[in-house]
């Protein structure tokens, strides 16, 4: 287990992980500082707690967003994928056609 050390809203943080995955963690700590940072900038006196929190609401609020659009993209795809191709579509048709016949001829004695 690997251990590195983030610094977060201006306080070091030593924090453990898997090995290999260091510089994915400094990372995701850069990302949090920068909204730490963002936050602070907005002016208004904050503990620490309540700078995190605010933090941490600030990117379940981007996940949620993040979730909701990849909802739509997913709905998306799902009824538009045979229209969006009509080729495509004809050819899975002979094709199904293809096997039915095929099929078909099996069970013939």
């Amino acid at each position: 287990m690997a251990q590195v050390t983030v610094r977060v809203g201006g306080y070091t943080h030593p924090v453990s992980c898997e090995d290999g995955q260091e510089g994915h963690l400094i990372a995701l700590a850069a990302d949090v500082d920068r909204r730490v940072s963002s936050i602070r900038a907005m002016g208004g006196q904050f503990g620490e707690s309540r700078l995190l929190l605010l933090t941490a609401l600030l990117l379940a609020d981007e996940l949620h967003d993040l979730r909701v659009e990849m909802s739509r993209v997913k709905a998306a795809s799902l009824q538009s994928a045979p229209a969006s191709d009509p080729l495509l579509a004809e050819r899975l048709g002979r094709l199904a056609e293809r096997i039915e016949g095929i099929a078909a001829s099996l069970d013939r004695p």
